[in-house]
Order: C-alpha cells, then sequence, then structure tokens
C-alpha cells in the first residue's frame, strides 16, 4: 500500500512541479516584457553579464539553444543596441558577444526584476526549507540527468501505466 500512495504522490507532485515552473515561467515573461524584454533575451543578456565576449557557439552551448536560435537572437539583440558582435582577431568568421552600455543596464534591470520575484516568493520561506528544497532539486535533477544518459544508450525503462 505505502508502494501505490509513494506512487500517486510522487505523480501529484510532479504535476504540481511542472504546473508551478508554468507558472514562474508566464510570471517572469510578464515582468520582463514590462521592461521591453523576453525570456530568451533576457537569458543573452544576464548570461553575457558572467561571460561577455564569448563566442556565439559558447553562448548557444550554455544556454541549451543552437547556433541558428542564438544567431537570430543575437541580430535582435544588436538591432536594438544590447550587444555587439566583435571578430575574433585570430578567426574573422567567429564573433565574441559583448554588451553596449545600454545592454548591461537592461541586464541589470532584469536580474533586479527577477531578485524582487524571489524575494515575493521563494525568500519568504524559511532558510531550512529553502535549502530542504535546494536538496530535493539537486537529487530530482540528477535522477533525471541519469534517466536521459540511460535513454541516450538505449537502456531507459520503458514507462508503464
Amino acid at each position: 500500500m505505502a508502494d501505490d500512495e509513494s506512487k500517486d504522490r510522487a505523480i501529484r507532485v510532479w504535476f504540481r512541479f511542472v504546473r508551478l515552473e508554468s507558472r514562474i515561467q508566464s510570471t517572469v515573461a510578464e515582468h520582463l516584457r514590462a521592461i521591453g524584454l523576453s525570456v530568451p533575451q533576457c537569458d543573452v543578456l544576464t548570461t553575457l553579464t558572467e561571460a561577455e565576449g564569448i563566442s556565439q557557439q559558447e553562448l548557444a552551448q550554455r544556454l541549451y539553444v543552437t547556433k541558428g536560435n542564438i544567431s537570430g537572437l543575437l541580430d535582435r539583440l544588436e538591432r536594438a543596441g544590447l550587444v555587439e558582435r566583435r571578430s575574433i582577431a585570430a578567426d574573422r568568421r567567429q564573433y565574441a558577444i559583448y554588451l553596449t552600455p545600454e545592454g548591461r543596464a537592461a541586464a541589470g534591470q532584469a536580474i533586479a526584476v527577477q531578485h524582487a520575484l524571489i524575494a515575493a516568493t521563494l525568500g519568504r520561506l524559511p532558510s531550512e526549507k529553502i535549502a530542504e528544497f535546494e536538496t530535493l532539486l539537486i537529487a530530482t535533477r540528477d535522477l533525471v540527468r541519469a534517466y536521459r544518459e540511460r535513454e541516450e544508450a538505449g537502456r531507459a525503462p520503458v514507462a508503464s501505466g
């Protein structure tokens, strides 16, 4: 009986987690739109605050998107005056990506928006609950990674009903 209860709870928690992630994404997107950014634009700008001067390929890898996706996104950000591409001396076909002063300001605004959302939500939980939540998230992430690795190796279990 405990196994059935555990399975039912896992299913409930999974779907609650998926819905929560969707609500978080929607809320973040809404607040970013208010400052003129999309979530992908925010991702690029905030990533560049940590790793300015990386190549388009490195940026795409960090954001888990294709080079084609990042290229179009960078085109739009460049037209908006938020980033600039600079040729890499060793290979003129590659570009290093940098924030403009306007891009740095927009990234700062986007980070502030997210910090405010965190403070109003997760930040209201007691420290020990946040630590427990982080531990569970890391454990779940590791299980998902292991599943994906088994899946890619053709050894993932078949889902059962």
